[in-house]
């Protein structure tokens, strides 16, 4: 019938049976002319419907829209002439085929679709159709054919057809320039992402990404330079369909669950509920306990009785497109995979068939080609899909617990602490996203294994079993050996947590230790738990080389086993070249789906427990707030109406039965003792308890300030404003109302000075001032205040009542409810609440309540008979004494030790604020002070270089471009030449025992074209089989010797740089320690001393092996095809290129990605402790978007890092596929001097460069990754040092013998670009003399302290002790010798005698008695372990006063001449403060001591007072002389109370 159409033949096999075959006219007129239409023709509607239905707003016509139609007119034009040449030539007579009629036609019809299509495009975002684009490649291809047949006529001399084959080659050309234009993108100007209007041929290769790699070579990448990601992979918006389909799934578990629940209590109540039917209410009561004793069971023995299985569901219905896609691309590439073999071995019986026709050889070559180019695609396109699964599936999971955790419930709230909460968000996110990368291996690698073993049993029949059966033994064996290593790591883990615990106790304490000289015990100590450790990690390592031996010995084996199996059963069974090549290859297909296949599994498990972690938390109840009604009409402000309230339903009730009324405006306090229900009572409120019965009416919206102030990481300003907009009059009537000016102008930057997390460089006064600022400046109806005033000194609290709570306050006019302890303040009240265990007692105002005498007043009367009485003068207003403890920055500051940032604040501010003090104490008024502070603000910008050196804590250092070779040698150095050496010829003797195999291989094959199968020698045939065997093996034991090699020398490297690491900290000046978080070290000490433990030498050996892989892979080609070299240097010139480019990028986007990920967490869990705030004030939706903004900013980090491995893999792919064409090509063109086992050697080991090539370059990226934690080491490495421990010149033995001091014209200062703190101080303490040392916050006391022990090195002076010169020996000899009693009492985790006497140097007697004079001989002998109590971290199981009367004795036991007291303020009570006194006054009768005091009172009885300011000796004798003479001395004993040096009252 077709041969009538076309009026010739259709189709004939003997034209393809000649060197020069073709293929008929007819078949190319017909059937490929057809294959593209039809397809076009097909899909056209769907797409269409597709456009239609996905249709925006219209955009501009561009220049490459109009070529393209214009191109595409130029094809309607040709069809159409070719139509008019036709019918003129009929016109003649019948003889015109119907095929050149109908063909024109058709033509006409498509190129008007194509028309259609392309402009409905234009409503489109994407307007390159990717079914328009495969439409071009299908009919190029197929005209391909026609065009060669109508050039070879041509060039027969075969004019017939000239005018038909012109317009053909024309509309040919057209096609090809449309097909180029459809590669090109579109700009789009409202999308900064490339990759919505991305055209479909730039989408699948990524070359949209180009502009970034780029600019990422050129110079770093910055956030700003990163794409947004697209719409549909927004957080809102992948939000927002998670949560339709996660609504449904959970009703449905819920409902799920609750049938379980009842059929559970019907089966176990059943027998009970008989008994009882009579009386219907008591079954009710039953069951109602029932419930009950469930509850209870459920709190004791956690069961996991939650609605189950939702997760999983919600997440597939919500991602079900992306995976479905995944599936069919894995599906495309899995088959084609496959091809690979079959095509290796036509290509081998071409080479060996002389016979055969060139071009089969080249057909071959190309669809070898073509093939891996999909192959390509496909794969690295369905990664692109997995891993935007993964990010997509990270991103909900975190927004969904952050929005989760607004509204989880109290009760929910409390099993979980703040870091398991931001676990789930960090590492069960994480692990489902690892998870969803490699979901589809599961049935992949099943595919592959099933097809690998059918062509494999067609090639060598059933000894495949034999070679399968190893591989499946060796999974076991591997399975045995991985748990063995799990355990491993998990004992060094805990290694690890109890270095690090003891080495941030190191930091935490580290003035301690310098004080007492103690480094060299701690560091030894360290030094053990690091012994242990790597003691582990050699031996995991050693595990690790035997896990990468088997695996390394698999395919060898594999291919050992089933070659001699096959060999030996048959004596007709000769290895071939096609058998033996074939199987290779097939055997290195299967290798990889056997190791992926546990990793899968176990990989689910791990995220299945994630998964119940979720459903647990995302599945919890919300608090339920219908108890608190808002209602805007309502008379009252507050209403309870017999309200109670309880914080969990088995607990008893909290509040109980309240009923109050609060009018709008008035100022109600809450009184009561500890535990009365205060906080509980304001909790009920602000929604955040159960109700039980009754309920809360409220009249419009609330401001709460918590009893611990919550403060967020930011600036003063942004705390205070807390996200409503300036009002700059109203923040600075807040500002000077809430008493924060004068802390203002000590900051550096004023209210723009940074605020550390949990507010970490701010003192708890100024933290509650800032809370309270925060509630007053929003303007709120009603205003809950939970003691705000108990962290604050007496007068702070005065001015603050006065100026925004009390009567005239800011505040006045509004509703305010304030818990308060304080009663100067409860006259001024408008009504007095009084609360005692739960319930109120009375209520009324002042006035009622004492004329009432009730509890209130009783209470009232025993508080003003015992009030001390200093207790009115504190509330004096000009009181300056306590002004040091709040205007100033807590004197008492090393109560927090982490807080070496606000020390360091408070040193470099001493001098301003002492002037501001002076200025202030001359009576200026607050009103210039707040001018000034106005004035400052107006000098801001002028003033901003100087502020720089305020910015105390510098900006980690991010390192950025390439990391330094110096690095590399560090990390090799420490490694050893002779392990280096002998690692290296382990590899490269590695790779030479693999080219031998393979050639020996080779060589085997070739007897079969020598021998047949009848006389082939069994002595040849057992030499073949056991020196391959052997040759297997030696790869086998060099990888080993090497790996193992390489685990000695990174254990011996990790120790060194350990070492090196830990002693330069130890020697590092205080100053290093004042200006760098303890984090930042602890992080050098973890985290990166781990990557240099585990992951570097993992990622340095897969480098080597990769390396030489692909060396003697290209070795064995070129030996093969010597020509081959030419074809090798273009591609790795592009292969090097390639490399360089994305390594810049994707180092900068790696930063970047961990740079943008910890502002999530650490936002995370800041709102974690900050919940009731963020509720009360109603500011859960702009957290979210907050939350939102930083996952998205995380995300688009991620996503562009992903993008650029597949944009590198698309490239290296497209190399390694470039080399097997080309290797195909060369056996082509030199057939002749090339025999089939050569051709299938240089081919199989091709085909297995492309993985490695791709592996090579992740892992060069991944040691350049990993390099940089030796990089951060070393930074840490090299620290300045202080001066030597001990130098030549040794003080003699029994040094100092009296203890006189001289101070000599002595000036010091905290940094080199500081100012002086002491200003050439000179004075004479006498042996055995008693000094008082005082001064306000600033004057340099401590200062002082620091300079004796040498922590501070002298800018001038001298200090001379007994005749030595401090300055002229090391420092443990001087730090030996004096005793400090530290303000602030550190302990460290261990027993107790090794906090006494670490280097055991003293005998249990003396310590005893030591603990005897310290007053705790008692305690200590009460502890079931005496002496060896274990003390837990930073000493939190000794109360405040034990560990001050803990240092009290370790200063007993060193027994010096010297003792310096720095008076301890805040922690100690009165009692234990006067035991110290009078022990010290005892013990240290014969000895110099110098005491820095904080009240005058400790030091009225001393020998002489030294007052300090500004870093000068001002006055300087006994107290009774000083307190002749009005001086500073005078008026400060006045401000405390003190006239005369005997009211030395405790």
């Amino acid at each position: 019938m077709l041969e009538k159409f076309c009026n010739s033949t259709f189709w004939n096999s003997s034209l393809l049976d000649s060197p020069k075959a073709d293929l008929p006219l007819c078949f190319e007129q017909t059937v490929l002319v057809w294959i593209p239409l039809g397809f076009l023709w097909l899909l056209a509607p769907w797409q269409l419907l597709h456009v239609y239905r996905s249709r925006t707003q219209r955009s501009a016509v561009t220049k490459l829209y109009l070529a393209q139609q214009v191109f595409v007119g130029f094809l309607l034009i040709l069809a159409a002439i070719e139509l008019a040449l036709v019918l003129t030539e009929d016109s003649g007579g019948g003889t015109v085929p119907a095929v050149r009629y109908t063909n024109p036609s058709l033509y006409l019809g498509t190129w008007l679709l194509v028309l259609l299509i392309q402009h409905s495009r234009q409503w489109c975002v994407q307007k390159n159709s990717w079914f328009l684009s495969i439409f071009w490649i299908l009919s190029i291809l197929c005209s391909t054919f026609q065009f060669q047949t109508l050039i070879r006529t041509l060039l027969k001399g075969d004019d017939s057809n000239l005018a038909y084959s012109c317009l053909f080659f024309i509309s040919y050309g057209f096609q090809i320039l449309i097909l180029i234009f459809s590669a090109f993108s579109e700009k789009n100007n409202s999308s900064n992402n490339p990759l919505t209007t991305a055209s479909f041929l730039s989408r699948i290769t990524f070359s949209w990404y180009d502009r970034i790699v780029l600019k990422g070579y050129k110079h770093p990448l910055t956030l700003k330079d990163v794409w947004d990601v697209n719409e549909e992979m927004k957080t809102r918006t992948l939000l927002s369909k998670f949560e339709l389909c996660m609504m449904r799934e959970l009703r449905k578990a819920r409902r799920a669950f609750q049938r379980r629940q009842q059929k559970n209590s019907q089966w176990s109540s059943g027998a009970r509920l008989h008994s009882l039917n009579k009386n219907q209410s008591q079954s009710q009561n039953v069951l109602v306990l029932e419930d009950a004793q469930k509850k209870k069971k459920k709190k004791s023995g956690t069961t996991k009785d939650a609605p189950k299985s939702w997760l999983v569901k919600a997440l597939f219905k919500s991602f079900y497109m992306i995976l479905l896609k995944g599936f069919l691309l894995k599906l495309v590439h899995d088959i084609l995979m496959f091809m690979n073999p079959q095509l290796l071995k036509l290509l081998i019986s071409f080479a060996n068939d002389s016979d055969a026709y060139v071009w089969t050889g080249y057909m071959y070559a190309i669809v070898l080609f073509v093939v891996a180019l999909i192959q390509s695609v496909c794969l690295q396109n369905y990664f692109q899909f997995c891993f935007v699964l993964g990010v997509n599936i990270r991103t909900t999971i975190m927004a969904s617990v952050y929005k989760k955790a607004l509204t989880l419930s109290n009760l929910a709230r409390k099993e979980y602490t703040i870091g398991e909460t931001v676990n789930l968000m960090s590492v069960d996110a994480q692990k489902l996203m690892d998870v969803t990368n490699f979901i589809h291996m599961l049935w992949s690698s099943i595919l592959q294994i099933a097809l690998s073993i059918f062509f494999l049993w067609r090639e060598l029949g059933p000894s495949v079993l034999a070679g399968v059966g190893v591989m499946v033994l060796l999974i076991p064996v591997n399975g045995i050996l991985t748990t063995k290593n799990r355990n491993i790591q998990v004992k060094n883990m805990k290694n690890k947590d109890k270095r690090l615990k003891v080495m941030n106790e190191i930091l935490t304490g580290i003035k301690i230790l310098k004080y007492f000289a103690w480094e060299p015990s701690f560091k030894e100590h360290i030094h053990n738990l690091r012994k242990k450790e790597l003691k582990n990690l050699r031996v995991f390592g050693q595990l690790q080389s035997t896990i990468t031996f088997l695996l390394y010995l698999a395919p060898v084996l594999v291919s050992v086993t089933t070659f001699s199996v096959y060999v030996l059963v048959d004596s007709n069974n000769v290895l071939d070249a096609q058998k033996a090549f074939t199987s290779i290859t097939l055997f290195n297909i299967l290798r990889f789906p056997l190791s992926m296949l546990p990793m899968v599994i176990s990989s689910m498990l791990q995220a299945s427990v994630s998964i119940d972690r979720l459903e647990k938390y995302l599945g919890g109840d919300d608090l339920d707030t219908s108890a608190i009604r808002h209602d805007s009409n309502f008379d009252k402000a507050v209403q309870f109406s017999e309200a109670s309230f309880t914080w969990e339903h088995d607990l008893e009730t909290t509040v109980r039965d309240v009923n109050l009324d609060i009018m709008p405006g008035q100022l109600v306090a809450v009184v009561g003792t500890v535990g009365s229900g205060k906080s509980s009572l304001i909790s009920a409120m602000l929604g955040e308890m159960e109700n039980i019965h009754g309920h809360i009416t409220i009249k419009g919206t609330i401001a709460y300030v918590p009893q611990q102030s919550w403060i967020q990481n930011g600036t003063i300003k942004d705390n205070i404003l807390f996200g409503s907009e300036m009002n700059e009059k109203r923040y600075q009537q807040v500002l000077e109302a809430c008493a924060l000016l004068p802390d203002l102008k000590m900051l550096p930057g004023g209210d723009l000075a940074e605020i550390g997390e949990k507010g970490i460089n701010l003192s708890g006064g100024q933290k509650q001032r800032i809370s309270l600022a925060r509630a007053t400046y929003q303007n709120s109806d009603i205003y809950i205040m939970d003691d705000p005033l108990s962290a604050v000194d007496a007068h702070v609290g005065k001015h603050i009542f006065n100026k925004v709570l009390g009567p005239n306050g800011l505040l006045k006019g509004k509703t305010r409810v304030l818990v308060t302890h304080s009663i100067h303040f409860l006259p001024q009240m408008d009504q007095i609440v009084v609360l005692g265990n739960g319930t109120i007692l009375e209520k009324g105002s002042y006035s009622d309540l004492l004329a009432k005498k009730g509890a209130f007043a009783k209470n009232l009367k025993m508080f003003l008979k015992h009030a001390d009485p200093e207790g009115e003068a504190t509330v004096n207003d000009s009181s300056e004494e306590e002004d040091n403890d709040d205007y100033g920055l807590v004197s008492s500051i090393e109560e927090i030790p982490e807080d070496a940032a606000s020390m360091t604040m408070k040193r470099e501010n001493s001098f301003r604020r002492s002037l501001s003090r002076s200025s202030r104490s001359s009576g200026r008024h607050q009103k210039s002070l707040k001018n000034s502070l106005k004035t400052q603000n107006g000098n801001i910008l002028k003033e901003k270089e100087e502020v720089k050196g305020q910015k105390l804590i510098e900006k980690e250092f991010m390192e950025t471009g390439k990391v330094k070779f110096s690095v590399y040698l560090k990390y090799l150095r420490a490694m050893g030449w002779c392990s280096i050496f002998f690692i290296i010829f382990g590899f490269v003797m590695n790779s030479v025992a693999f080219i031998g195999s393979n050639f020996w291989l080779s060589a085997w094959t070739s007897d079969s074209k020598i021998y047949n199968s009848t006389n082939y020698p069994a002595s040849q045939r057992d030499l073949r089989v056991g020196v391959y065997g052997a040759l297997g093996a030696a790869q086998g034991i060099c990888v080993l010797i090497a790996n193992l090699w390489s685990v000695h020398g990174s254990t011996h490297a990790s120790n060194i740089l350990h070492k090196q690491l830990l002693n330069n900290i130890l020697l590092a000046p205080m100053r290093f320690f004042d200006t760098t978080p303890t984090g930042r070290i602890v992080n050098r000490f973890a985290g990166d001393i781990s990557t240099v433990d585990d992951t570097l030498p993992m990622s340095f050996r897969s480098w080597m092996l990769c390396f030489l892989g692909i060396i003697s892979t290209l070795v064995m080609i070129c030996m093969a095809t010597p020509i081959f070299i030419v074809v090798i240097i273009p591609l790795g010139i592009i292969y090097v290129s390639v490399q360089m480019f994305y390594v810049a990028t994707s180092r900068q986007l790696k930063r970047l990605d961990s740079v943008t990920r910890s502002p999530i967490y650490s936002h995370f869990s800041e709102t974690v402790s900050g919940l009731p705030v963020i509720r009360a004030f109603e500011h859960q939706q702009r957290f979210l978007n907050h939350n939102e903004m930083e996952i998205d900013n995380n995300q688009k980090c991620v996503f562009s890092w992903i993008v650029s491995n597949r944009w590198l893999a698309v490239r290296l792919e497209l190399v390694g596929n470039l080399i097997v064409f080309c290797s195909a090509l060369m056996i082509v063109i030199y057939r002749h001097t090339l025999s089939g086992d050569i051709v299938g050697f240089v081919l199989s080991n091709a085909l297995n460069i492309t993985q490695t090539l791709n592996w090579l370059v992740r892992m060069t990226s991944e040691v350049e990754t990993n390099i940089v934690a030796v990089e951060r080491i070393n930074e840490y490495i090299k620290v300045e040092n202080e001066a030597p421990w001990v130098t030549d010149k040794r003080p003699p033995p029994d040094w100092p013998s009296q203890g006189q001091i001289q101070f000599k014209n002595y000036q010091v200062r905290y940094r080199p670009e500081l100012d002086l703190v002491l200003k050439g101080i000179t004075c004479d303490i006498k042996s055995t003399e008693k000094v008082g040392v005082v001064g306000r916050t600033g004057a340099g006391k401590s200062s002082l302290t620091n300079c004796l022990f040498r922590i501070l090195e002298a800018a001038g002076g001298q200090i001379i002790i007994d005749g030595v010169d401090i300055a002229s020996i090391g420092l443990h000899d001087l730090r030996e010798k004096l005793t400090i009693i530290p303000q602030d009492p550190i302990l460290f985790s261990g027993s107790l005698r090794m906090n006494l006497d670490p280097f055991n140097k003293y005998s249990d007697e003396e310590i005893w008695k030591a603990l005897e004079l310290a007053h705790l001989k008692s305690f200590v002998a009460g502890l079931q372990h005496g002496l060896s109590h274990e003390v837990s971290e930073a000493g939190g199981n000794l109360s405040i006063g034990q560990r001050q009367l803990l240092c009290l004795g370790r200063a007993l036991l060193r027994k010096s001449k010297i003792l310096v007291l720095d008076e301890a303020t805040a922690a100690v009570d009165l009692e234990t403060d006067h035991l110290i006194q009078t022990t010290i006054q005892n013990e240290f009768s014969h000895c110099t001591v110098i005491t820095i005091a904080h009240r005058l009172h400790t030091i009225m009885d001393s020998d002489k007072v030294m007052v300090l300011d500004n870093g000068t000796i001002v006055e300087y004798g006994s107290p009774e002389e000083l307190l002749k003479n009005p001086g500073p001395f005078y008026f400060m004993a006045k401000e405390a109370g003190i006239e005369t040096a005997n009211e030395t009252a405790f």
